[in-house]
């Protein structure tokens, strides 16, 4: 049982689910995720959470082998919140009925509220909601009224206030949603009758506590990439086992620019930490040879990673660990992070890219946080701001910024346009703050040539892809609208400085449909 107040969330299989549960940590409230098979009315008495959050998910509640909660939980005396998915799944259990809608509501709608309580109050009369769904409730079960609508949903949210339950046909906690915080406010602090004591130095003192339970006395091998994250999940680990941490720095052959120098600078000269460096690019490059397949890349260098550290683990006594510093987002779209129905986007090289018969123990501090959240729990521990603000770069590396296959020289050229890439954003005299307002700026090396003229003659080389995106958790992502004088110089220097480029072109699509990488 948790020593402080908290909400549970059953996670349905929507992959905004971990979205809510942030949300709620920034309105300071502590939250757990379970999978539907764990929901029932013993775990309730067990947790005594001050609230319950039904999620969205992919299923149809009227479909065979549907997961449904039990009908006992809402007897329990819980408030209880369905969104999306979770609303219809409250609505079937407690008697409702559930069709298939004409008209499927997917992106922005608007949102007329009907009563200005409990959920709605102080909530604007109307205004923008994120819809995402092609079911709809028709019946309303017995004592629920509507307390909401959209255009297409006669039912956009539903409530019995007698008996605490509450249901959103939207999703509030996506940034889309105008109102959305508002409202989970007032499901947590006027409904549930939390107080919002919650903080990341809670999130410290919490998780120094399990990593002194998980590891014991053993010794713990730590993948350092100098990321942000891996550098935290350093940080965070050496407070709580101190010298028992040996940090490992993998130089596979597919890292940014100066990547190693930066390390040993911040982490040797700076921390005083233990790092030890496997230069290994041959390996990779050898494992990756003739591989075009995304996710067989992903899949390789997870193996890879995992066969350097087990054989660098060797020459340190009673190792027993290996640390990453996997997010949220990196396991949310690999594999069901609790064990919910949601689909698999992609692998991400340090989750679905893990052998099953690994002989070290996974150590994942940061598994349930979000990049902001790591950024924030990075300066609380002290890490350098330099290394704090940088760019998310995926754990594969270059390797899934070259599409296709992955080559010395293909290698060369997309380090070297994405370092022009990092310098302009950095020293741009349009904006000197870009850099921190973008999530992500990035080349990606395509996979085809085109034609050109270069000194009066005829070219036929390869094509760069310039990536900028601006988000606040990567779960969602809006293509950033660099200034035209800002990619005409990125353009002029890549074309000119990087040998074998004639052409750039700038991605201009969203998260969804699009991922933010590329592969």
């Amino acid at each position: 049982m948790s020593s402080h107040e908290s909400i549970l969330i059953v996670d349905y299989g929507s992959q905004y689910t971990q979205l809510i549960a942030r949300r709620i940590r920034d309105q300071h409230v502590f939250c757990q995720i379970v999978p539907p098979r764990r929901l029932s009315a013993d775990l309730l008495h067990q947790e005594r959470p001050k609230g319950l959050i039904l999620s969205g998910g992919p299923a149809s509640v009227y479909q065979p082998n549907a997961p449904l909660p039990p009908q006992d939980v809402f007897e329990a005396g819980i408030p209880a919140l369905g969104i999306c998915y979770g609303m219809q799944a409250m609505g079937r259990v407690l008697g409702g009925e559930v069709r298939r809608a004409n008209i499927r509501e997917y992106g922005k709608s608007i949102l007329n509220v009907l009563k200005a309580e409990g959920l709605f109050q102080g909530v604007k009369e109307s205004s923008v909601c994120w819809m995402s769904h092609g079911d709809h409730i028709v019946v309303l079960p017995e004592g629920f009224i509507a307390t909401a609508q959209s255009d297409n949903s006669r039912y956009a949210a539903i409530a019995n206030r007698r008996r605490h339950l509450y249901g959103l046909q939207f999703h509030p906690e996506v940034v889309h949603t105008e109102q959305g915080d508002k409202i989970l406010s007032n499901f947590l602090f006027n409904i549930c009758g939390c107080h919002g004591k919650w903080t990341m130095a809670s999130f410290v003192d919490e998780a120094i506590a399990r990593i002194h339970e998980q590891v014991g006395d053993a010794h713990v091998v730590l993948g350092l990439s100098g990321g942000v994250d891996s550098s935290v999940a350093a940080l965070l680990i050496h407070r709580a086992i101190g010298k028992r941490l040996t940090c490992i720095f993998v130089d596979n052959g597919l890292l940014r620019q100066g990547e190693r120098e930066q390390v040993q600078k911040t982490f040797e000269r700076h921390l005083s930490m233990d790092v030890r460096y496997a230069d290994e690019d041959q390996r990779f490059l050898e494992s990756l040879k003739g591989i075009t397949d995304p996710e067989q890349k992903r899949k390789i260098i997870g193996r890879e990673f995992v066969a350097v550290f087990e054989t660098e683990a060797k020459a340190i006594p009673n190792v027993q660990f290996l640390a990453q510093g996997t997010l949220y987002p990196d396991v949310i779209e690999s594999v069901s992070a609790w064990g919910g129905p949601s689909a698999t986007i992609k692998t991400h090289h340090n989750v679905g890219g893990i052998p099953e018969r690994m002989h070290l123990k996974l150590l994942e501090p940061l598994r349930d946080l979000f990049k902001d959240e790591v950024r924030e729990l990075g300066k609380l521990l002290g890490l350098p701001e330099e290394i704090r603000i940088r760019h998310p770069f995926p754990g594969p590396g270059l390797a899934v910024r070259i599409l296709g296959e992955v080559t010395p020289e293909r290698l060369r050229i997309v380090r070297e346009a994405d370092f022009i890439v990092h310098c302009e954003i950095m020293q741009s005299p349009e904006d000197p703050t870009l850099y921190r307002k973008l999530w992500q700026a990035f080349a990606v090396l395509l996979p085809v040539k085109t034609v050109g003229v270069m000194g009066d003659e005829r070219t036929y080389e390869h094509v760069i892809a310039l990536r900028a995106v601006t988000s606040l958790d990567a779960m969602t992502a809006d293509w950033a609208k660099l200034p035209a004088e800002l990619l005409e110089r990125i353009s002029s220097r890549i074309i000119n400085e990087v040998k074998g480029v004639n052409r750039v072109v700038y991605d201009i699509s969203s998260k969804p449909p699009a991922t933010i990488e590329w592969e």
